[in-house]
């Protein structure tokens, strides 16, 4: 899931990438006394892939970070969710093993939500990543008209993942720079090729292949519904067809209100328009040819799933919480972590909880935070740009152990 200049889809970590064993014992960390700086900077001319790569100090007392009564306890109640899943999967970022969140996890369980402050004050540590310099947008979960089966003025497909796409063989694609083969499809041939990007899909290249799970009445909304990554279909009668991130078609993320920017559509003089959802999608709708042309920019494209349950499902397998999950890049902070952000939005102040990742919510201190469902979420999350500081959580333990690397 993500913001209006960021892929809306959630997807599962990467296998392990063995960052600490490449820094061949390079890694320290800074004491506290000598002030939070990165001490393993990126390679020169390169991005560095993980957080353990990327430069890793020790940040202030937990205790000293002033939570607030109600944050912390929403943020508690969603770190008590993702524990089954944090103790078990493998964290990509280089930071953490599973038993390290273990004790806190432990105590989560029965640790009362009306001292929450004290909980994260007594099982974690923070650190700051490659600097801590923090970009934070927003993402909700929007509704909007569509139904299940086609009728007139309900023509846009919403499609099931493709029994076609699938990731190619070893040695019939070059190995993306995380390891996994690349998504595409396989031709009559049984060559290997990419897959069907927007236009084509939009033009019908998967029509008649019974992959449509409902049908939307708006293109524009459609659009922003894969932004987001996940949402509701609601009908002239009142049903609800709730709707989660399947998979997505193997190109790349292009934001457009990224192109508006750079083409002069956004900003504050005559003809332009505001760079937040609401402005963008004014553009979409004004200018119908050239906003189709602009979405189909965003080669990328989103396949659902029909969902039932509390709530949207993040990357980590968990129900997101609206101003309590963020989205993060999973190789530079452990999913399921909590995560301190001090910004330039008071809304977004506070503590979240890693639950969720999205296309373009990559490399180090770039969040998408979630707001849930309504006009108010709609409104909060559509114009969410946000600068600051970040800090990752980290059990008490881990820093030790890291600078002994």
């Amino acid at each position: 899931m993500a913001g209006i200049f960021s892929q809306g889809y959630t997807s599962k970590s990467a296998a392990v990438i063995a960052a600490l064993f490449l820094l061949g014992g390079c890694l320290r960390l800074v004491p506290e006394a000598q002030g939070p700086r990165p001490v393993v900077p990126p390679r020169p001319g390169t991005t560095a892939p993980t957080a353990a790569l990327a430069g890793v100090s020790r940040g202030p007392v937990v205790s000293g970070l002033g939570f607030k009564g109600e944050n912390a306890a929403a943020a508690l109640r969603s770190f008590v969710v993702s524990c089954p899943r944090l103790t078990k999967r493998s964290d990509t970022s280089g930071l953490t093993q599973p038993s390290d969140w273990a004790p806190a996890c432990a105590a989560a369980n029965g640790w009362p939500v009306s001292e929450a402050a004290r909980f994260f004050a007594t099982y974690f540590e923070s650190a700051e990543v490659a600097g801590g310099e923090a970009f934070a947008t927003g993402y909700f979960e929007p509704e909007i008209a569509g139904v299940r089966a086609r009728r007139p003025g309900y023509d846009v497909p919403v499609y099931a993942l493709p029994p076609d796409l699938v990731r190619a063989r070893p040695g019939d694609a070059q190995v993306l720079p995380d390891g996994r083969m690349p998504l595409g499809r396989y031709d009559e041939a049984g060559v290997f090729t990419a897959y069907w990007d927007r236009a084509q899909i939009e033009a019908g290249a998967l029509a008649g292949k019974g992959l449509e799970i409902g049908w939307a009445a708006d293109p524009v909304e459609m659009f922003f519904l894969q932004i987001q990554g996940s949402g509701r279909l609601r009908a002239p009668d009142g049903s609800v067809i709730r709707i989660g991130f399947a998979g997505q078609n193997g190109y790349p993320y292009t934001g457009i209100g990224t192109l508006m920017r750079e083409r002069g559509l956004i900003g504050g003089g005559p003809g332009q328009y505001d760079g937040s959802l609401q402005g963008i999608q004014r553009y979409l709708r004004e200018k119908p040819v050239e906003g189709r042309r602009l979405m189909q920019q965003n080669r990328s494209f989103v396949f659902f799933r029909e969902l039932s349950g509390p709530g949207p499902v993040g990357a980590l397998n968990v129900p997101v919480t609206g101003q309590s999950t963020v989205a993060v890049d999973p190789a530079f902070v452990p999913l399921g972590a909590p995560v301190w952000l001090q910004v330039d939005r008071k809304e977004a102040n506070g503590l979240w909880v890693a639950q969720d990742t999205g296309g373009a919510i990559k490399g180090a201190n770039r969040f998408d935070t979630f707001w849930g469902a309504g006009a108010e979420a709609r409104r909060i999350a559509g114009g969410m740009s946000a600068r600051g500081r970040a800090l990752i959580l980290l059990p008490k333990g881990v820093l030790a152990r890291l600078e002994q690397r």
